[in-house]
């Protein structure tokens, strides 16, 4: 499993609404995300907007095409997109920077252990 962790800016005088749209999300779209392979799917919010998204997945770029597929995902995402910035005319799903994973506790106790 890869190990996803992104970055997304939220425009700071929607931050309440943003976080209110997510305490109900489509169970339509919650089910699209799991079968494309959104696993352990979270997104965390600073108070001055930023947003980080973690997931794990076998790869980024297949799930992102099977929610391509939903056509849930479309409808979400153009709801979406009004609460970003800088998103360049991207959708949020794939808009995001993508960020760079430099430590892992797991990974190195097991190479360590020689696992």
């Amino acid at each position: 499993m890869r190990r996803v962790c992104f970055q997304l800016q939220v425009k700071p005088d929607r931050l309440e609404e943003y976080k209110q749209r997510h305490r109900s999300v489509w169970p339509d779209m919650l089910r699209a995300l799991k079968r494309a392979g959104w696993n352990n799917y979270s997104l965390f919010l600073g108070h001055d907007g930023l947003l980080i998204g973690y997931l794990e997945t076998e790869s980024l770029e297949a799930a992102q095409a099977a929610m391509e597929r939903e056509e849930v995902n479309a409808r979400w995402q153009a709801e979406m997109a009004e609460y970003f910035v800088e998103l360049d005319g991207a959708r949020p799903d794939t808009g995001f920077g993508e960020l760079e994973e430099v430590f892992h506790l797991e990974d190195q106790l097991a190479a360590l252990e020689g696992n």
